[in-house]
């Protein structure tokens, strides 16, 4: 429950199991509250493809009455720092900290005119519509990106095409740089005239180090810190820690690879900064991000098998992250992917940076808008204008 609406893989069961636990159905507006565990947590489920959803024993749900309150302004009411702050505070802490129907009925809202609700709900909901395109287009953007590095270093689907005498639909000059057979090397068959070497031969590797302790702190001192999974996003990880002595660095476009417990998440840094020991730092020789982002992208297989060896939690040393295998294809033929790839990179960064503002903005918004600080009128035009 991430977003504001409940979205993902959905399990189904039969409609008359569903039917016999009515009072765990949610239908599209109702608002779903985690019950236990990580409390606030809230969305609002969705109008589309179905018309019933069967609640979780850690759920519950607030059914609307839409000619009182609009659903989606009530969505950003519980979302503010004070209705989170509520919902804490009258948690029952014993034992997994949980919360009832009973606290969610008494819960005091305060309401504006159901005129001012939609008012609220669409501008902020105009802020997260433009969120949500950002994402969607970022993630069809990496689609096509994975694809093409599949299609070229994994499938090798040009050269395959060369050698059956197709055309491997590729502009004459990018088409020239891959050959028209195979021959074998040490683990499989490859192009002609590529080899097969080790990530130590294709990638400027840094792993991560530990700075002092009493150097790290949240205020912005110092460089940005990263130092695993906790930093990380789905492709750029978010500032969170800072340090004031430093002692591994990485650099914007560097690929950072998660290589301690787990092993294998992927992120991609948009500035210089400072790395951990539970993260390293890879770039291909030729300099080129966008390849190197995608390679190891596609070796999660190989860094399961660490994640899965060790003794306690997975890790992958220097010596083990640099004897990993690889095809090494041209250099030449590396630049070219980065010359295709590099105006997708930028555009997926462009979403997130702006999207990381809208967020801040929603969020700085939400309380003052609820509140009655600011008024929608006087934001219309400057909301259209960051949008």
């Amino acid at each position: 429950m991430g977003g504001r609406w409940i979205e993902g893989d959905f399990a189904f069961v039969r409609l008359a199991k569903a039917e016999s636990l009515s009072a765990n159905l949610a239908r599209p507006y109702d608002i779903i509250f985690t019950q236990r565990g990580t409390l606030g947590q809230v969305s609002l489920v969705p109008q589309g493809q179905f018309q019933k959803y069967l609640l979780s024993q850690s759920q519950m749900k607030l059914t609307v009455d839409r000619e009182k309150a609009d659903p989606l302004f009530l969505y950003y009411l519980f979302r503010t720092p004070q209705q989170q702050e509520y919902i804490r505070q009258h948690a029952i802490q014993t034992g997994v900290p949980h919360t009832n129907l009973g606290i969610l009925r008494d819960t005091p809202l305060p309401l504006p005119p159901l005129s001012e609700q939609h008012a609220i709900a669409q501008i902020l909901g105009t802020l997260d519509d433009k969120i949500e395109l950002n994402r969607r287009m970022s993630e069809t953007l990496e689609t096509m990106a994975r694809a093409l590095f599949k299609s070229w270093f994994v499938d090798f689907d040009p050269v395959r095409a060369k050698a059956q005498g197709r055309d491997p639909g590729l502009q004459k000059p990018i088409a020239e740089l891959f050959p028209d057979s195979f021959e074998d090397s040490e683990l499989r068959e490859i192009p002609k005239g590529w080899s097969f070497g080790s990530v130590d031969a294709e990638f400027d590797l840094t792993m991560g180090q530990s700075p002092p302790g009493e150097s790290y702190n949240e205020v912005g001192e110092g460089v940005p810190f990263y130092q695993g999974r906790t930093d990380f996003g789905v492709r750029f990880p978010t500032r969170r820690m800072y340090c004031t002595a430093p002692t591994r660095f990485a650099n914007a476009g560097d690929t950072l690879i998660s290589v301690r417990a787990p092993v294998g998440d992927i992120n991609m840094a948009t500035e210089n900064c400072a790395i951990g020991r539970g993260v390293a730092a890879a770039r291909h020789k030729t300099g080129s991000r966008s390849y190197s982002h995608q390679f190891m992208r596609s070796i999660h297989e190989v860094f399961a098998r660490f994640e899965a060896e060790g003794t306690v939690f997975g890790s992958i040393g220097k010596t083990g992250f640099h004897a990993i295998p690889c095809v090494m294809p041209p250099r030449d033929l590396v630049l070219a992917f980065e010359r295709c790839l590099s105006p997708i990179d930028d555009r997926i960064e462009v979403n997130e940076r702006e999207s990381r503002t809208l967020v801040a903005l929603r969020d700085t918004l939400l309380p003052k808008l609820i509140s009655g600080e600011l008024r929608v009128k006087h934001l219309e035009p400057f909301i259209q204008e960051a949008i």
